[in-house]
């Protein structure tokens, strides 16, 4: 039962990361489309927040196969 509820975990955890990621870019290149002349900064910024969001749901990935 544990084993079903951590590949549960760890599945909804791919899922946010994977809507997550695909936000942050729809935004960066909405941005982009707005203020060309901002591309670096943007693009910097989307980089550093899907890292963090890669992070995060790799951990509870982790943490839910130990669990298991």
């Amino acid at each position: 039962m544990t084993g079903t509820l951590a590949a549960i975990g760890a599945g909804l955890a791919a899922i946010g990361a994977g809507l997550g990621i695909g936000r942050i870019g729809g935004s960066a290149m909405e941005s982009i489309a707005r203020q060309p002349e901002a591309t670096s900064k943007i693009q910097t910024a989307m980089l550093i927040a899907a890292a963090l969001i890669e992070a995060v749901a790799l951990f509870a990935v982790v943490v839910s196969l130990i669990a298991k």
